[in-house]
């Protein structure tokens, strides 16, 4: 299985003056080459990524571009890749045309095996035209990398990720299933009932970064203190990220461990961020972000993960009888089903309905996701009173 782990390291103020060639150069030719390409379309013209590598090496050669050759020539070779895995993905629909690369963002520069060494032993990873770097390693590893990435990130900060193969022990099962209904006021609320708060690192830190970003607004753009500025927002914003990140990682391990199948439901979380009024709140839960740790982290340690997808009525639905009320608004916490007279926490009947639904699909080894149906079959569907046993996933 393809892994990868990013360890934090101290570049020497040499080694940095190199990287920030090397960023620059990655950044100059993965531009140069979309503007080729692009062009090249406009006139009629097709490029791929053995014509623009074959220009790449044409533009080395040239006097106005000689400054090319003082870096190490892979992590340029990387970035046309980078740039025609980019296009792929534009292809084939699973992402927008690619865009410009700027250098007020982070940076990176991919290095193959062939131009760095790694020696296991002494844990000393050299890299071309940088020598040995510094690194904390923060964990262990098995395996030799097949790739280092070195990224900055906005805050100043340098990472190494290396990429290698390794094969995890399964967990021990437990023989436990269960449902989880991700949200913004509680984190995550499961089927048999534990709660696991939110802790909102956004709001925590919110004024402080309010402060910060408008004294970086009252800077003159291009000036050393709207620089010193940015820097401090980046920080406080990296702050957040790392909290976050911390918080969900031991969240979704937790779960992994005690549990042998995991159901949630299959959010659309580009969707709900469009709602202006809570885009915040559920960019800060980073819901989406939860769905995709549990998802490797089931198939790294042998769990099962189970999605809902996103139209069943997991919340309107009595896990007792199966009815489905017609409306139920978001402010509307708890509710007593019309039919069999139960008390329903709302968090808590849908992760027992997610439950259930995941159970369904399984035993009729049915597929977890359906295709869009009309909004007028949806709404059909999603009002139908029926039992949760014959209910169709998807219902």
């Amino acid at each position: 299985m393809k892994v990868r782990y990013r360890f934090r390291f101290y570049p020497t103020d040499e080694q940095a003056h190199v990287l920030a060639r090397t960023f620059g150069a990655c950044r100059y030719v993965y531009n140069w080459a979309l503007r080729l390409r692009t062009d090249s379309y406009r006139a009629g013209k097709t490029i791929n990524y053995n014509a623009s590598s074959a220009a790449l090496t044409a533009l080395k050669e040239e006097e106005d571009h000689a400054w090319l050759n003082e870096i190490s020539c892979v992590p340029t070779q990387q970035a046309l890749r980078h740039l025609q895995t980019a296009f792929r993905n534009f292809f084939e629909k699973r992402s927008s045309y690619p865009s410009f690369k700027s250098k007020r963002g982070k940076q990176s520069a991919e290095y193959t095996c062939s131009a760095f060494g790694w020696e296991a032993e002494s844990k000393s990873l050299t890299i071309s035209k940088l020598g040995k770097l510094k690194v904390r390693w923060s964990r262990e590893f098995r395996g030799n990398p097949t790739t280092a990435t070195i990224t900055k990130d906005t805050a100043g900060r340098y990472f190494v990720t290396l990429c290698l193969d390794e094969t995890f022990k399964h967990l021990p099962k437990t023989g436990e299933s269960i449902g989880v209904d991700l949200g913004i006021n509680r984190l995550a609320t499961l089927s048999s009932g534990e709660r696991i708060q939110n802790p909102r690192h956004g709001e925590r830190l919110q004024r402080q970064l309010a402060r910060a970003q408008r004294v970086m607004a009252r800077r003159k753009k291009g000036s050393g203190r709207r620089w010193r500025a940015r820097l401090r927002v980046a920080k406080i914003q990296a702050r957040i990220a790392d909290s976050r990140s911390d918080h969900l990682h031991k969240v979704t391990t937790d779960l992994v461990r005690r549990f042998d199948v995991i159901c949630i439901e299959d959010l659309n979380v580009r969707g709900m961020v469009k709602n202006h009024t809570l885009a915040r709140c559920i960019s800060d839960a980073a819901l989406g972000t939860v769905g995709m740790m549990l998802k490797y982290k089931c198939d790294r340690y042998g769990k099962t993960l189970k999605q809902v997808d996103r139209f069943f009525p997991s919340s309107k639905r009595c896990h007792v009888c199966g009815h489905v009320v017609e409306t139920l608004t978001l402010s509307v916490r708890e509710w007593d089903c019309p039919e069999c007279k139960i008390h329903h926490d709302r968090d808590e009947n849908a992760a027992k309905n997610i439950l259930a639904a995941g159970h369904a699909v399984t035993a009729r080894g049915g597929h977890i996701r359906r295709k869009m149906a009309s909004a007028t079959s949806r709404s059909v569907r999603r009002t139908v009173n029926q039992p949760v046993s014959r209910a169709r996933h998807g219902s």
